[in-house]
């Protein structure tokens, strides 16, 4: 018996992994990662494991012999190289061939690279791995001057984190507010004071245009509006792209991921995609959506392992997510796009409240900031589906009615 071969040691793939044990899978779980390192998580490589409040231990998902105990074949440093669908069987660059019954692609994402002028300049650096943050980490140690490219999360978090190591930090972002994708422009305003109050030069509709060197190494950026900007450091912060070229080759199928079905087959049966590479019908709008979150792996995971031993179920989940930057927690459920109508409750002064996101009088998402007791309220009741949530039920169902 082949078993189940999992490509991919990242949340998804671990999880995968871990659901499939939980739900009785006896067969052979085979675990192939492409790092040397112990799989572990990735959220504190912007923030505490960045700024040395947290330790390589801290960061693992389990110990190393969680593996052992619970049977699965856990392999480091092993990055498949081909699939082969007739023979049923992936093969890794040391030519190690793993056979399966089933295959799951648990492939993640790659951080985007700055396209511009001097990109290749030493000094010039992403954040996607564990030895990412470390460099990030040895860097900033000599470095005075940081420039961060991308108003996203990542960005942001890593402009927080060195900023409270003490260093010059700013923020170019292209677009004319803060995590666009992810927030509104009430929340997108309120986190552009509070970088400018931390010390952040933060500049909206602003990108680089070249990195400047001096022997070999940045030595500073030129912006699309025209400035120059000394810096040690420039960091990408500009987004992933889904790690897809496993399935392509493979003649799967891809469009912005590897596309799935709601229970998160592709389109051979005997192949599964979750987690930040795989793009699947949105349950909760219209079209394919691709999410990059810890909550979406997780639950793409319980899918994957009930689709394997033969349980029906499909992705129904409502997607989270959260940020930390500075003191303050940003917490994220339902997708906002396209709102008609938003309210707001809380105290803004504080940094405690939540904005509240409508379509057609329907609530359909929540970003709250340092209230997560209106998040978890917000996760039961946009899972629950029940009766839709009006903008005359906020005061009652949420934590504002008590404030």
């Amino acid at each position: 018996m082949s078993g189940t071969v999992i490509i991919g040691a990242g949340q998804a793939g671990v999880q995968t992994a871990v659901e499939l044990r939980a739900a009785g899978y006896s067969g052979p779980v085979t675990l192939l990662g492409a790092e040397q390192a112990l799989p572990y998580h990735r959220p504190p490589l912007s923030k505490a494991y960045l700024t040395g409040e947290k330790g390589t231990d801290a960061l693992l998902m389990r110990g190393p012999s969680f593996y052992s105990e619970q049977a699965i074949a856990l392999h480091q440093g092993a990055e498949v190289t081909a699939i082969d669908h007739a023979a049923k069987s992936v093969t890794t660059a040391a030519g190690q061939r793993f056979g399966y019954d089933h295959l799951v692609l648990a492939t993640g994402a790659s951080a985007r690279p700055l396209g511009c002028p001097g990109a290749d300049l030493d000094g010039v650096m992403v954040l996607r791995s564990r030895a990412d943050s470390e460099a990030l980490k040895l860097r900033l140690e000599a470095a005075g001057r940081l420039v961060v490219v991308g108003g996203g999360f990542i960005g942001l978090e890593v402009a927080a984190s060195a900023r409270k190591l003490g260093k010059q930090v700013t923020v170019l972002e292209m677009q004319d507010r803060l995590m666009a994708r992810a927030v509104g422009s009430d929340v997108s305003a309120f986190f552009a004071g509070v970088h400018r109050d931390h010390g952040v030069d933060l500049r909206l509709g602003d990108g680089i245009a070249a990195i400047a060197g001096r022997n070999g190494a940045v030595s500073g950026v030129h912006t699309t509006r025209g400035a120059e900007l000394a810096c040690d450091i420039v960091l990408a912060g500009i987004g992933v792209s889904p790690r897809t070229q496993l399935a392509e080759a493979a003649g799967l199928g891809i469009a912005n991921g590897i596309v799935v079905d709601a229970a998160q087959r592709t389109s051979d049966p005997h192949i599964f995609a979750l987690g930040d590479c795989a793009s699947f019908p949105n349950p909760h709008g219209s079209g394919m959506i691709r999410l990059e979150s810890v909550q979406n792996a997780v639950d793409q995971a319980r899918i994957v392992a009930a689709g394997i031993i033969g349980d029906a179920a499909r992705y129904q989940a409502v997607p989270w997510f959260w940020s930390d930057q500075y003191d303050l927690k940003l917490q994220m459920v339902g997708l906002s796009h396209g709102h008609d109508h938003v309210e707001a409750r809380g105290n803004r002064a504080e940094s405690r409240f939540s904005v509240f996101y409508f379509r057609a009088g329907r609530l359909v998402a929540i970003d709250s900031i340092n209230r997560p007791a209106d998040h978890m309220r917000g996760r039961k009741l946009l899972a629950a589906g029940a009766a839709p949530i009006t903008p005359s039920d906020i005061d009652t169902h949420f934590a504002a009615r008590r404030e």
